[in-house]
Parts: C-alpha cells; sequence; structure tokens
C-alpha cells in the first residue's frame, strides 16, 4: 500500500489572538513548563509575540485564520486552541474535555460556524462531557497524530485519560499507543506534545523521557515500523520545547517544520542537518508565551484539515 504522505501536514492553520494573556494559576500545578514572570507587561509582550508568529507564518505562504479572543468569559490560554478542537479530512470535528474549569471556556462554537464558509463540516463529536467523571483529553496536546497511519501516541497523565483516548480512537479509526513520560525531576510531563512530534517521514522524540523500557521500545518500535526516521533530542532540548514542533505545508505544498527560536537554538547542527532533509525550518521569539503559559509555537496551532469548499 502506498501512503499519502501529503496528508500529514495542512497549510490551513487556526490562530486565537489573545486578548489578556497571562500566566494560568489552575493550569500551573501540573505544567512545569510554566513559570511566573515578574514583569508587567506580560500580555504585550505576548501579543507581539503572536503578531510576528502570524506574519512568519504569512510570509512563507502558510494560510492562517487569526480569530480574536474575547475579554469574557476570562480564558488566559486562548491562545493554545490545539488543546479545545482538532479538525479532520473527512469534515469532523471534536470537542475536548480540559483538565482546568477556565480553559473549557475556550470552546467556541461561533468559531466553528465562521470556519464553515471556507470548509467543509460534516460532523461535530463533543466529548467534552468526559469532565463531569473528571477525565479528560486535551486534544493534539494530548495526543500527537500520525495521520498517515492512524496512530495517535499519547503520554498519560491527569491531562490525558486512557478511556477518554480508547473513546478517540474508536471513533476515528485511530490506533492508541500509551505510555508514561517524566521529566528531568521525574513529574509526569502534562502533554505528549512537549516531547514528540511526528512529520510526514521522521519523528521528533525525547524517548529519555519514557523511564520504562519495554514502553520506550514499543513507542521507538512503533515508530520505525510505520516508516518514521526517528531524530531525539535530550530532556534539556525537550525543556526548551525542541518538542513543540510542528509540520506544516504551504500553499506551494512544501513542507515546513515551525518551532520557536528558543526550540531552534537548542539544537545541534546535527539534528538541523536530519529535519532539513524532511522540511524547511522556520521560527519565531516566542519567551514570553512560552514562560508564562508552558506552551510553545506547536500549541498556538491548531491545524484545519477539513476539505475546502
Amino acid at each position: 500500500m502506498i501512503l499519502d504522505t501529503k496528508m500529514q501536514a495542512t497549510n490551513h492553520i487556526l490562530m486565537i489572538r489573545p486578548v489578556n494573556f497571562k500566566f494560568n494559576e489552575q493550569t500551573a500545578g501540573n505544567n512545569k513548563f510554566q513559570v511566573a514572570s515578574t514583569e508587567t507587561n506580560i500580555h504585550e509582550q505576548a501579543l507581539k509575540e503572536f503578531d510576528g508568529f502570524v506574519s512568519m507564518l504569512r510570509q512563507n505562504e502558510v494560510d492562517v485564520t487569526v480569530v480574536d479572543d474575547t475579554l469574557q468569559p476570562e480564558t488566559p490560554d486562548s491562545i493554545f486552541p490545539n488543546n479545545w478542537v482538532s479538525f479532520h479530512e473527512d469534515g469532523s470535528v471534536f470537542l475536548y474535555p480540559m483538565f482546568s474549569e477556565n480553559r473549557r471556556q475556550e470552546r467556541r462554537n461561533d468559531i466553528l460556524e465562521d470556519l464553515k464558509d471556507k470548509f467543509e463540516v460534516s460532523h461535530v463529536s463533543d466529548i467534552s462531557f468526559y469532565e463531569k467523571q473528571y477525565a479528560f483529553l486535551e486534544g493534539t496536546g494530548s495526543m500527537v497524530l500520525d495521520r498517515i497511519n492512524k496512530i495517535a501516541y499519547a503520554c498519560l497523565s491527569v491531562r490525558t485519560d486512557e478511556e477518554v483516548l480508547n473513546n478517540f480512537c474508536m471513533l476515528t479509526g485511530y490506533e492508541p499507543v500509551t505510555f508514561q513520560a517524566v521529566d528531568a525531576t521525574n513529574f509526569p510531563i502534562y502533554h505528549t506534545n512537549v516531547m514528540m512530534c511526528i512529520g510526514d517521514q521522521f519523528a521528533v522524540i525525547c524517548l529519555d523521557s519514557i523511564k520504562n523500557p519495554d514502553e520506550k521500545d514499543f513507542v521507538a518500535l512503533s515508530l520505525i515500523n510505520s516508516g518514521k526516521k526517528i531524530i531525539e533530542i535530550s530532556l534539556e532540548q525537550m525543556n526548551r520545547f525542541a518538542g513543540n514542533m510542528l509540520q506544516v505545508a504551504n500553499r506551494m505544498n512544501e513542507n515546513l517544520l515551525v518551532m520557536s527560536e528558543q526550540a531552534y537554538l537548542s539544537l545541534n547542527a546535527e539534528q538541523i542537518s536530519k529535519l532539513e532533509k524532511y522540511n524547511r525550518i522556520i521560527y519565531a521569539p516566542l519567551y514570553t508565551i512560552e514562560k508564562n503559559g508552558g506552551g510553545s509555537a506547536r500549541c498556538m496551532l491548531a491545524e484545519i484539515h477539513l476539505p475546502t469548499k
């Protein structure tokens, strides 16, 4: 069987422009990538980084739909839309259960309605009801999707529940690959997309974060068997958001690997050379967003794989 590698990357991206970006106390307990800043102009700095990031993507011919956040309800993490929604090539849309109460307000039906002007939406699956059971699955933060081979990689955590993951996989035909992952202090990693990234022909992953040798071998074998070249990153590089990358395509169907400046500067020459075999690397400074939000470039990008009208 010949797999269509173009299924992995899309050139349509949804981004939410923040209106009141700040350190979110509700998420900080299990997101050790978050550090409260002592600066007073956090929102202004984050907005400058956001606009610069959007401009960089558009200069590279990526189609970006920007939606402004609203002042009410208060949603300090709205800049990370990939956690509450995902868009799929069959026209389906999924809405996800979120751990933090103030993040649940990020789900906006008006955004979905506006997207219908340009894209075909066949069905909306709202699995956010799991919040009532205190079970969560925060979209493509919790899952890193191999869209070509229909595999959903997930490190289990308080934000990534195996039952909810299995339900998503049952509804979509994905195969779950689950494991435990921790940082250098053995604290559980809150989202899978900070420790791995799946491209059409490669996978960036911090295998050192998977302490169980059987789980580590299982994940590596799954990647190899699905045709991915493994490019390893260290725990230190993961802490600098080197795992939080996303492969996108531009209007010329050129593959681009999007990351933050911090992530790029953490990579060594050999890693960069390997990555450049598969895509052109583009990056932007996101230091304020990364420090206070605990997420980076990939978290800010909700891929729209829906069919266009």
